[in-house]
């Protein structure tokens, strides 16, 4: 079959091609650009790629023509293919269609952590020994890439609550067809499709409804939002928390987390009220700590893997891309990426980076470049959401277009964080602002020191300029 992508270098898009090629299809895809990484990604792939958006780039007529949720409704291109009533459907439609129906998709959902815990998950899959495919929002760096076709009957998908399409606007998620899944948290994201927390909320109450009876769902019981959500689910909800949650005597799946030790979280598992052993987890914090209970018990409820199986193969997960990963020690100061943009997860973030380096004085860079973070949505809580920092440097908002009336107002959020006692600081926007971070990180970190860069863009290279600019100053 011929399957035609219409903005293949996003992200997801990008690997669904990926995953379309492996299970034999031909298959083209059109974009304005072709930037790496996906842009050499897709080649490597042997995807067929083509420059801008036009109609000619549907001529002969493909078997199906995938829609992005990056085009818009005047795009000439998909126009062209549904007005030409061509077989058209969204990156979701298409993925639930032509991989899901036929497998027992694992949906892994949740305002926070799903694409860490959907990879994990993969993971643990694999290492049973069951082949699963996957499609998950970011690389896992044990295979390198974010999508695989396999042999085994699961199928581990991140659940996004995005929307599908300008002409399908319902949640991504609504289509995978969910056998089971994870929902790791809920709370108010994507204010740019979701303007009230209701319709956010009525998102997730909307997967719950189409889960298969035969299922469950694996929820967080220590967030309120998540166990009202699946109040009516039709299937089993089995809960899963930590032992020093107030609601943890109403979960199923429990885990105590323990001191951390070299370069381990360990944590004890309980099952029913039976105690199941001690698992070492690579990944910092207790945030962490959840997302590996959740895997672990949705294999276990769901394929048949005992968790001490997937507890002995948790050590062995490298992570993914861009969540925590340390990028660098020059001159000993600790660079890491991650992904946070939502206050609670740049708190869990830099409460993990504290915990995992407990001599250390932390310094936070937050970039809020999302379109919830750019707005003044969650105005009250981002000074509170630092303060595990030590020194806090705040960018200019990532999206000029915003209105000043509805932006972030990081000024305040930096008096406020200075209010709290803490130590804040913040740049002018313009070409030189990355630059000016850079500095002011040079000038006040140490060897020992953690940098954690918190952004859910490229960030103008600032990784990069970290690195080369602390490696510098100890020669």
């Amino acid at each position: 079959m011929h399957v035609h992508l219409i903005g293949v270098a996003g992200t997801g898009m990008g690997a669904f091609a990926g995953l379309l090629k492996a299970a034999g299809h031909r298959v083209t895809g059109s974009d304005t650009a072709f930037y790496p990484p996906m842009g050499d990604a897709l080649k490597a792939w042997g995807i067929e790629t083509l420059t801008g958006w036009d109609p000619k780039n549907l001529e002969p007529a493909p078997d199906l023509v995938v829609v992005g949720n990056v085009c818009r409704k005047d795009n000439p291109e998909a126009r062209a293919a549904i007005d030409g009533a061509m077989n058209v459907r969204s990156f979701p439609k298409a993925l639930g269609e032509l991989f899901l129906a036929s497998r027992k998709s694992l949906v892994i959902a949740g305002t926070h952590g799903k694409t860490t815990t959907s990879t994990l998950t993969a993971f643990l899959l694999d290492r049973a020994g069951l082949d699963p495919s996957f499609l998950v929002g970011g690389v896992p760096k044990n295979y390198g890439e974010s999508f695989h076709l396999g042999t085994g009957s699961a199928f581990v998908v991140e659940g996004d609550e995005y929307d599908s399409a300008f002409f399908e606007k319902i949640p991504k998620f609504w289509s995978y067809r969910p056998h089971s899944a994870i929902i790791t948290s809920l709370e108010h994201d994507h204010v740019d499709i979701y303007p009230t927390m209701d319709s956010y909320r009525d998102a997730f109450r909307g997967l719950v409804t189409r889960m298969d009876p035969a299922g469950v769902i694996i929820a967080n019981a220590a967030d309120a939002e998540v166990v009202r959500a699946c109040e009516k689910a039709p299937c089993r909800v089995a809960g899963y928390a930590l032992q020093s949650d107030e609601t943890h005597a109403q979960a199923e799946w429990i885990a105590a987390p323990l001191k951390p030790q070299n370069g381990k979280q360990p944590f004890e598992v309980f099952v029913g009220g039976a105690r199941v052993g001690i698992a070492h987890s690579p990944l910092m914090g207790e945030h962490n700590v959840r997302n590996a209970l959740a895997s672990i018990a949705l294999l276990s409820e769901t394929m048949g893997v005992a968790p001490e199986h997937s507890m002995r193969a948790l050590g062995g997960f490298l992570g993914v891309k861009r969540r925590q990963e340390l990028v660098g020690a020059p001159d000993g100061v600790f660079i890491y990426d991650d992904f946070a943009h939502h206050p609670t997860a740049v708190d869990v973030t830099l409460r993990a980076m504290k915990g995992h380096h407990p001599d250390a004085r932390v310094c936070a860079i937050f970039e809020p470049r999302s379109a919830t973070a750019s707005r003044a949505t969650h105005q009250r809580d981002y000074p509170a959401a630092f303060d595990p920092s030590d020194y806090t440097i705040l960018a200019p908002v990532g999206r000029p277009e915003i209105a000043a009336s509805e932006k972030l107002d990081v000024d305040r959020v930096v008096s406020e964080i200075r209010a709290r006692g803490r130590v804040a600081d913040t740049v002018a926007a313009g070409a030189t602002s990355v630059d000016e971070i850079v500095a002011k990180v040079v000038a006040w970190a140490r060897p020992g020191d953690v940098v954690a860069v918190l952004s859910n863009g490229a960030f103008g290279g600032i990784h990069g300029k970290l690195v080369s600019a602390l490696s510098s100053r100890s020669r």
